[in-house]
């Protein structure tokens, strides 16, 4: 892995005034993931769910001045910390590779009005954005749909078949909010639906993709599991309150697990979860 390639995009992002390393462990990762899907230059590239940009960034590097980029993200500008979506995506744009980016805010992939001509894309990329969706449902459809758009389906997400014990407190953490997102109709938070890999292959088959290339890409040294568990402990009793109608004993069984979780986050060396990534046709 260059590190020059990961210098030189790191510069096209707003710097983490608290860590300046984080964006580059997270520039190396999008950028592995970018490579095993061997996106080539030049070309045209649709990424549902962008977010801020981190894998957006990967890619317009990657295709160069003849590729184009047009993100998609269903958040409003103002969504996200310490640095909103927004303010992430114009610094960005306003980089050496930002005249290659488009991204389109408050965009819902599947209301009626949003359509692209018949294979407008080489590629479709969805990073690590799966978990954000409201349901299984949602993710298949929204798989249904775009099929038409592009040739080539580039998917990423947390590979949740822990591999060390290391990794179990982020999963617990993840699985913590997954469970109490089930009794909610609306939500905010980064984990809204948790799918397994073997979730996601089923859906994916379903929708009318076939897998044609799939990858376990060790992730632990991103600062992601870090980021959840202390998430989830600063917010799952205001979670808990402000969801109605729980079950009391699903309440108790959510302390047990956020006892175990105290516990766990005390390990030394707690570490990300691996992330499952695939190419589809």
């Amino acid at each position: 892995m260059s590190t020059r390639k990961i210098a030189e995009i790191v510069k096209c992002m707003p710097p983490n005034e608290y860590d300046p390393s984080i964006q580059s462990v997270q520039t190396e990762h999008r950028l592995k993931l970018v490579e095993f899907w061997d996106i080539k230059s030049g070309s045209k590239v649709l990424e549902i769910g962008c977010g801020q940009g981190d894998t957006t960034a990967v890619l317009a590097y990657i295709i160069g001045d003849e590729g184009v980029v047009h993100g998609i993200d269903i958040a409003s500008p103002d969504y996200g910390s310490p640095v909103t979506v927004g303010d992430s995506i114009d610094f960005l744009k306003n980089s050496s590779i930002g005249s290659r980016i488009k991204v389109d805010f408050e965009t819902d992939v599947l209301s009626a009005e949003m359509d692209f001509p018949d294979k407008s894309f080489d590629y479709i990329v969805m990073s690590h954005c799966s978990w954000y969706l409201k349901s299984p449902k949602e993710l298949h459809d929204i798989l249904k749909k775009i099929k038409k758009w592009g040739n080539i389906l580039c998917f990423a997400e947390w590979d949740t078949r822990v591999q060390t014990n290391e990794q179990l407190p982020h999963f617990l953490s993840v699985l913590i909010q997954a469970q109490y997102e089930c009794f909610k109709e609306n939500s905010l938070s980064n984990v809204r639906t948790l799918f397994t890999p073997k979730d996601i292959q089923n859906i994916v088959g379903s929708a009318g993709w076939q897998i044609v290339a799939e990858k376990t890409i060790d992730s632990s040294h991103l600062q992601d599991a870090k980021w959840e568990i202390q998430n989830t402990l600063a917010s799952y009793k205001e979670e808990l309150q402000s969801t109605n109608h729980l079950p009391h004993k699903f309440q108790a069984l959510i302390q047990s697990e956020i006892y175990l979780l105290e516990a766990a986050r005390n390990q030394d060396n707690v570490k990300s979860m691996s992330t499952y990534t695939f190419l589809a046709k």
